[in-house]
């Protein structure tokens, strides 16, 4: 035990030792950039610009000018050497202001404040006018003068470019490209005036822009500087006034001040809107999408003014502001956070609506029939010629199939729904005798009249015969609905069933689901993805069926006996499947739950418990509907506690209840290992297989050994956390580095040894897979000879006689206990058979007598142990011989 102690603590000596080396590293990099910059404001301060008759001999032609200064406006950290060479080469006397512009038009990112700051100081050495000209051009940013040419420009674009240029304008400062501070004063003012709070965009734009500032800037308000001594004194030697800095650090918390009332009154807003949510949630069970709207404005709005305001304090060295809490409210937004009275903050709320990735996308993921099936089948397009006869050919067809079934009522629905067969019979008689009249010119009526008569008894017998074909095809795939148990079986019925379309095939489809066997529950979610493929052609299948589970619900529920609990529970649990997809609203679900909880006993139990089993967990988490199921879920539980519920009962609700509202876990903190661990656990644990263990090896052979001898042998001995069938590959990485390191086997020996010894004392049934692999190891460990005979005999007979004959022996290997003739048992597998000759086999003889009385002592075997037994008799003629 305390070797593992030592273990862990020179475990942690290792990222001490890292930490350190990255801190001087950060600390000689910073006093390097501070040097390079203390010489950079130097040759600023006291430029040696060079005369005319020197840059007269510079290249000053135009084309060569003009290529130079459209690079200006490109400039980043890749480019500046060869841009600076550029620059060294050219004449830019005449070109300074084109110059200055295209620096003020470059997009800089904060990684090319330095590349730019070196360009603007080379430039500034060179040429006179060059310095006024550029600060002009960059205070343009911020007081962009009334001419409105930048009214079209993006705000967020104008945001980061006012937060690149104070950046540059602040090391253009530094390092003496400017020493005029004072047009940071009047930034600051412009940024901090009380006039700009009206605009909720500048204010935003303006509170990062502060916080910029006040982090890069703390000189200017004279906040204490963090660093080298270098770093102060470069600083120090700033010509910035004792006055200045008072006007800095006045309009800076004055700015704060204001911005911490606003925000307490923007939280106050939201407070009451989400009390006013609250309200209107609990009356009616959900919000208007103007409400959500608003709501969700104000809710980001507040959520960035209170990062921006607690940025600018922690850049001053204040405390960010603390809004009180009040837990009455009711926050709703379109996913992001919402909560309750009844359940406060939960944090399931952010969790995800389904489970498993594969769950969501059969809820959502549905088929696109519109890709399968052609427009016609699906009634969305019919030829129009053929409109008339489609009709006429559809009213019979539709009342066949039903009436030949006997059933009368459903005939009458029929009838009623299609608004009766005899307008058209009489629109089929006025057509005839349209043709009667125009046929009488010519032919005589009493011919015409026969051969009509034969025509119709032909074209009714080619419908009959068409319509016995359409309804025995129907009737087949109706006949493979029970047997679609899987989601691409229910797909491809429903794209069989659009062949069949028609709005008899629709009714008698919408039957054979409503009539699913009450005992197959495990078909609902089938047939409800079928019906809500449909249900986005065919929009009255899901009504239909909807408004048939509805009146049924209601007949159980009004009836009050208690009978028919499956064909109750098949109904609740239809419904429920049909509110995952969204076919079923969540009003419904709510109505059906409010009805059960009025009465809550006998079967309302039950049937509240499988509702809330199958989409309790789906509407409380789901944003719109969370407040109002956690409100039925803690009603739930209150007339649990009041009501005297038998066990059954009790044990349905509570299983519902934690099942749609899990109990609150803290989160599992993961272990922060250094990179060089994480790869020792990548090879050990990932990449070790038979085929990579000389890869494997030879990365072992060249990792810091002084520092990742103790981790690895606290790896190696955890080979119950890989795979079993790999323990001899550890064995095998134990003998390679051997050769290099003698003192590491002989710690992997000892330590096998050690554990072993520990699961005899301690025999804890959760440490049995640890101490097989143990075993198993040891027996690699002999076939690597890094172990001797001797020592597997003795940890045999170990094993057989530790703690008899003590007080101990009930808890350390009580009669009942085979768990040690498993252990001899994977010892023996693992290294027996090199056991078969001279003093070894005699041993093994003498051995495996006292390992029979040892099994005799333990009267009936367990059947699997006298399984693995009997193979390991088989596999050693010895042991088969004194045991079989």
């Amino acid at each position: 035990m305390d070797h593992h102690e030592d273990e862990s603590r020179g475990g942690s000596v290792t990222p001490r030792k890292q930490d350190d080396e990255e801190a001087v590293a950060r600390l000689e990099e910073m006093k390097k950039s501070i040097e390079a910059k203390v010489a950079l404001r130097q040759s600023n301060l006291n430029p040696e610009r060079p005369d005319s008759g020197f840059l007269r001999t510079l290249d000053s032609s135009i084309k060569r000018n003009t290529a130079v200064i459209k690079k200006l406006k490109q400039i980043n950290e890749e480019q500046k050497e060869g841009l600076m060479e550029d620059l060294r080469n050219v004449n830019l006397s005449k070109f300074v202001s084109e110059a200055v512009t295209s620096i003020c038009d470059a997009k800089l990112r904060t990684s090319d404040i330095q590349a730019a700051v070196q360009i603007c100081s080379l430039l500034h050495q060179r040429y006179k006018d060059f310095s006024p000209s550029l600060v002009q051009g960059l205070l343009k940013v911020f007081f962009p003068g009334k001419s409105g040419e930048d009214l079209d420009v993006d705000k967020n674009s104008k945001a980061m470019k006012k937060r690149s240029t104070l950046k540059l304008l602040l090391e253009l400062y530094f390092v003496g490209v400017t020493e005029d501070s004072s047009i940071f004063i009047n930034i600051i003012k412009d940024l901090t005036s009380i006039e700009n709070l009206k605009d909720r965009d500048t204010t935003q734009t303006n509170l990062t822009l502060l916080a910029s500032f006040a982090r890069q800037g703390r000189v200017f308000l004279g906040l204490p500087l963090s660093g080298q001594e270098t770093q102060e004194e470069f600083l120090k030697g700033l010509s910035i006034t004792t006055d200045q800095k008072k006007i800095f650090r006045k309009a800076f918390h004055t700015y704060y001040d204001v911005v911490a009332e606003l925000l307490q009154s923007e939280h106050a807003s939201l407070r009451q809107m989400e009390h006013e949510n609250a309200k209107m949630l609990n009356a009616k069970g959900e919000l208007s999408d103007d409400n959500v709207s608003s709501y969700e404005k104000l809710r980001k709005s507040y959520d960035q003014l209170y990062r921006n305001v607690s940025s600018l304090a922690e850049a001053l060295d204040m405390q960010p502001p603390v809004m009180p809490e009040d837990g009455h409210t009711t926050r709703v937004t379109s996913g992001e956070d919402a909560s309750s009275t009844a359940a406060g903050k939960d944090t399931s709320l952010l969790e995800a609506l389904w489970d498993d990735e594969d769950t969501r996308a059969f809820y959502e993921c549905l088929p696109d029939l519109r890709a399968f099936v052609p427009a016609v089948l699906l009634g969305e397009a019919e030829p129009k010629a053929n409109e008339h006869s489609a009709k006429t050919q559809d009213q019979p067809s539709e009342l066949a199939p039903e009436s030949d079934q006997g059933q009368p009522t459903q005939d009458m629905a029929e009838v009623s729904a299609e608004s009766g067969p005899l307008q058209e019979g009489k629109s089929t008689e006025k057509g005839k005798d349209k043709e009667e009249k125009d046929k009488e010119k010519v032919k005589d009526p009493e011919k015409e009249k026969g051969k009509e008569k034969d025509a119709e008894r032909k074209g009714e017998t080619e419908k009959e015969k068409l319509k016995s074909l359409e309804g025995t095809n129907l009737d087949a795939l109706l006949q493979r609905l029970p047997g679609c148990v899987s989601r691409d079986l229910i797909d491809q019925l429903t794209v069989d069933f659009c062949y069949l379309n028609s709005k008899s095939s629709r009714k008698k489809l919408v039957r054979a689901l409503f009539n699913v066997p009450r005992t197959s529950l495990e078909l609902l979610p089938y047939y409800s993805r079928m019906v809500a493929t449909l249900s986005t052609c065919m929009k009255d299948v899901s009504s239909m069926l909807l408004q048939m589970l509805e009146e049924e619900f209601n007949f159980l529920i009004n009836k009050k006996d208690q009978m028919n609990i499956e064909t109750k529970i098949r109904n609740i649990r239809f419904i429920g499947e049909l509110c995952k997809f969204r076919i079923a609203p969540a009003s419904t679900v709510f109505s059906c739950l409010k009805a059960c909880l009025d009465d809550f006993t006998h079967h309302n139990i039950d049937v509240a418990c499988n509702l809330l089993e199958t989409c309790g967990r789906f509407l409380y988490r789901s944003p719109e509907t969370t407040v109002r199921m956690a409100n039925m879920l803690e009603i739930l539980m209150r007339l649990k506690n009041v009501k005297n519920l038998d066990p059954r009962h009790s044990t349905l609700v509570e299983n519902a209840y934690y099942l749609c509202k899990p109990p609150e876990r803290s989160a599992r903190v993961s272990k922060v290992r250094p990179p060089l661990y994480q790869y020792i656990r990548k090879l050990l644990f990932s990449d070790l297989d038979k085929s990579s263990i000389e890869h494997v090896l030879r990365q072992l052979r060249k990792l810091p050994w002084s520092e990742c001898e103790a981790y690895l042998l606290k790896c190696f001995m955890k080979v119950h956390k890989g795979k079993y069938g790999q323990i001899h590959l550890i064995a095998s990485l134990t003998a390679g580095l051997s050769r290099y390191h003698d003192e590491f086997a002989v710690a992997v020996v000892d330590e096998v040894l050690e554990e072993i010894r520990l699961g005899l004392e301690l025999n804890d049934y959760g440490m049995q897979q640890r101490r097989i692999a143990h075993m198993r190891f040891l027996g690699e460990l002999y076939n690597y000879e890094h172990v001797d005979s001797s020592v597997i005999f003795e940890t045999l007979y170990w094993i057989l006689v530790f703690g008899h004959d003590t007080p101990e022996q009930d808890m350390l290997d009580p009669p009942e206990d085979c768990f040690r003739i498993r252990m001899v048992i994977t010892l023996l597998d693992t290294c027996g058979h090199y056991f078969d000759r001279g003093s070894s086999k005699r041993k093994l003889n003498r051995f495996l007598m006292h390992f029979q009385r040892y099994i005799l002592s333990k009267g009936l075997l367990p059947l699997d142990v006298e399984f693995d037994l009997q193979v390991s008799c088989a596999s050693l003629y010895t042991l088969s011989y004194h045991l079989v």
